[in-house]
């Protein structure tokens, strides 16, 4: 949900709760069944007014951003190697996505293990073997892999896609991507993204990279107050013009200031809060 204090009001104009851990369509569309708007509540069911492409979205915005910083990196996807820590609802998509791009996977995991393929995992296969069993593991066209060690295998891409704090300190330095994008949130911690800017790694902070989810839930407000609703292939093409031009936007403002991307967001990010601050006057 949207970040609210405990017992605030909720709704289309106050705040609006939106998609998160713990918080499936089925309780969304309970949330949203309270108010008589289409826009109360994002991440609902199609049948009660939810959006297409909002399930996939966050991965979606996470591919196409590992693309754009590729191109920025001068590295073409066809000779890119990738790992992805987590197949759930974030890693599951980032990885299908990555792999029909024509990024080889090596290695995926969750909660319960890690596969590692040195010519590539086939993902759509591997998704139909966790449909059956839950899990990647046993997965009979890969390796077991240590989960811990996919995170400094020597590839191109990095995808942290679980849960926050596993790039730290202590396993930074081990880290070979060259360029890690951020799936989960917080998954890199301070000290870590300090080794990363002094060894040149190329860190895609969470704000942007994972903000596919929550820029279609937007779309998913703006089509519920119009009760207009768009086609798969409109969501598609506005969430990539966005992803894409805040990209290329933070990277200017990140290779201008001579910052990294997360302190040239955080830098943004407060810069646009201060100053309609500053234009509202007295009142917040």
């Amino acid at each position: 949900m949207t970040a609210t204090s405990p017992g605030s009001p909720t709704g289309p104009v106050l705040a609006e709760p939106a998609g998160g851990e713990g918080l499936g369509h089925g309780r969304r569309a309970s949330v949203n069944a309270g108010y008589t708007v289409l826009g109360a509540v994002t991440g609902k069911p199609m049948a009660i007014g939810g959006s297409r492409g909002r399930a996939s979205a966050t991965s979606r915005g996470i591919g196409h951003v590992t693309l754009e910083a590729l191109k920025s990196l001068e590295i073409d996807p066809l000779q890119t190697t990738a790992a992805v820590q987590g197949f759930g609802k974030v890693g599951r998509g980032a990885a299908l996505f990555l792999h029909d791009a024509g990024i080889r996977v090596l290695a995926i995991s969750d909660q319960y293990g890690a596969v590692f393929q040195q010519g590539g995992i086939d993902v759509h296969a591997l998704a139909a073997h966790v449909d059956r069993t839950g899990s990647v593991v046993g997965f009979p066209a890969a390796e077991v892999l240590d989960r811990d060690l996919l995170l400094e295998l020597d590839v191109t891409v990095l995808v942290p896609a679980a849960v926050e704090g596993v790039l730290t300190e202590d396993n930074a330095p081990r880290v070979k991507a060259s360029l890690i994008v951020e799936g989960a949130n917080g998954p890199t911690a301070p000290a870590a993204d300090a080794i990363f800017e002094d060894s040149g790694n190329l860190v895609v902070p969470d704000i942007l990279a994972n903000a596919g989810g929550v820029l279609v839930s937007y779309f998913e407000w703006v089509q519920g107050n119009q009760a207009y609703w768009w086609t798969g292939d409109d969501v598609e093409q506005r969430l990539r013009e966005r992803m894409v031009g805040t990209w290329e936007f933070l990277l200017a403002k990140s290779q201008e200031e001579g910052r990294t991307l997360r302190k040239a967001a955080t830098s943004l990010a407060v810069g646009r809060v201060a100053k309609a601050h500053r234009v509202r006057g007295l009142y917040p």
